[in-house]
């Protein structure tokens, strides 16, 4: 891998390494304090909320045990949301629909699979794809990039800015023929993909997570050529007859089609302007010397 393709996968993981709490997310004005721990009296927090024999755990002993644990962590990734927030509004920084779309979209294509157990649904993914950039532009919008290095960059790594058509698979994996159109029939008097899969599916890596497979691109070499054969046809929502496999007969599920689009110079001129500023800056990108402009005290200052 070129050096300026491992550096454009290495920005583009700031999704995952400049990570705000996802779960603050949740918390938006209209349902902040739904399923909050409640922070109250005396009586709440010696409420006895976990009895093992004769020992029991109250809500204060819980509640110090995750402040010691995650709380600092967590803070800190709190004013860090609300520092780029501030910040971007002041600099008038905006990010659109469109650009976080985009971003998703190549996303997706790289990586196969939201993991959705760390970071939530996708709208939390696409809040945290536009903090990150908010992030980068902040960090970078007093560094001089040339149009000519922008459009040097672009023209070096067009295949970068190419998104292969790429869908959103599930399957369920049996060993014969018979057993996959028994399955067909199950689907099609109303059962669930998800429970088919965990129940029958014969694929150990997939069958607990209901025979999710992720995004696979047209250019995958690790999935039968049958399936992105068969995808196609399908329409978001709907399962394939029986395919012949390697380990016997499969059925896949489509969850989300990505057209395969190539993405002009003007489409992603600011995305570049931001890898290859970032690049000419010294150290790891953060939002720590961002505090200092807007004054941030905090709990932890002199602990």
């Amino acid at each position: 891998m070129d050096r300026n393709k491992t550096l454009w996968i290495i920005i583009f993981s700031l999704l995952i390494t400049n990570i705000v709490t996802i779960g603050y997310f949740s918390l938006t004005d209209q349902d902040q304090g739904q399923g909050a721990i409640p922070v109250s009296s005396v009586e709440q927090n010696n409420e006895v909320i976990a009895t093992i024999g004769e020992k029991t755990i109250t809500r204060e002993q819980w509640m110090n045990k995750l402040e010691e644990q995650f709380g600092k962590e967590t803070l800190r990734e709190l004013v860090n949301f609300h520092v780029v927030e501030e910040l971007a509004n002041k600099y008038e920084i905006t990010v659109s629909d469109e650009v976080i779309q985009r971003e998703l979209a190549v996303y997706k294509s790289m990586y196969n699979s939201l993991d959705e157990e760390q970071f939530g649904n996708e709208q939390n993914w696409e809040q945290q794809i536009r903090y990150s950039i908010l992030l980068e532009e902040l960090l970078t919008r007093d560094v001089s990039v040339s149009e000519e290095e922008i459009k040097k960059f672009y023209e070096s790594n067009k295949e970068l800015y190419d998104i292969d058509e790429t869908f959103h698979l599930s399957h369920i994996i049996v060993k014969t023929e018979k057993e996959a159109n028994m399955v067909i029939k199950e689907l099609n008097g109303g059962s669930n993909f998800e429970a088919l899969a965990l129940e029958v599916s014969t694929d150990e890596f997939t069958a607990n997570q209901g025979g999710d497979i992720g995004f696979i691109s047209t250019n995958n070499e690790y999935v039968p050529s049958a399936y992105l054969e068969e995808a196609p046809k399908l329409k978001v929502g709907e399962w394939s007859g029986a395919i012949k496999v390697d380990t016997g007969y499969a059925v896949i599920m489509l969850h989300e089609k990505i057209e395969g689009k190539d993405y002009a110079y003007e489409d992603v001129k600011n995305q570049i302007r931001r890898q290859i500023a970032l690049e000419q800056m010294e150290g790891s990108v953060t939002v720590d010397p961002l505090w200092d402009e807007l004054g941030v005290t905090w709990f932890y200052e002199n602990k």
